[in-house]
């Protein structure tokens, strides 16, 4: 059976399903931000935060800011929108609700914030892989860099990537068949 899910922006009634999300996909790893925090890092970046939907119900969300390079948002501290042109735009959280894991959804949101992020100008995308996701990112091309990042977790390592200079496909709709939460 076929799907059509579709990228969006981030809306105020998203809030309960993105923090429902967060809350299932990194509770075990003590990681909760809680709803102030996650907000905060969206109204930093309204343009490069996205929701998924999936059957008629918020099924993913993927929140991206702009941030100095080897640096990263404290995970429970609120942002604020940065005035300060970055070349790196830090993901910094992809989740995909965990019955639909495993389908290329986030796959799809990826791709859509590199071509977003080559849209705007940066030149990379970084992130912080938690809870032994680094495999998952390292599949997709990003690379562990020596920084250590503090307050994500005992394994997390800070990643990058070079945004492509060729334009990877922007999927608004697309369907799936029935056939990863990573902090980013």
């Amino acid at each position: 059976m076929n799907h059509e899910i579709r990228i969006r922006h981030v809306a105020d009634g998203d809030w309960d399903a993105i923090v429902a999300l967060e809350s299932h996909a990194y509770n075990r790893l003590g990681l909760t931000e809680g709803q102030a925090a996650l907000e905060s890092k969206a109204h930093a970046s309204p343009a490069t935060c996205f929701a998924l939907e999936a059957g008629g119900r918020l099924a993913g969300y993927l929140l991206a800011l702009p941030y100095p390079e080897s640096a990263y948002p404290d995970l429970r501290g609120t942002e604020e929108k940065s005035t300060s042109p970055s070349r790196n735009l830090h993901l910094h959280d992809i989740v995909i609700a965990g019955d639909l894991r495993h389908r290329g959804l986030a796959r799809h949101l990826l791709n859509h914030l590199t071509a977003t992020a080559r849209t705007a100008g940066y030149e990379q995308i970084s992130l912080v892989a938690v809870g032994g996701s680094e495999t998952f990112w390292s599949a997709r091309g990003f690379t562990a860099s020596p920084v250590t990042p503090t307050g994500y977790g005992p394994t997390a390592v800070y990643m990058y990537q070079a945004v492509p200079a060729r334009p990877v496909p922007r999927e608004e709709t697309v369907k799936w068949a029935e056939a990863g939460a990573a902090r980013a």
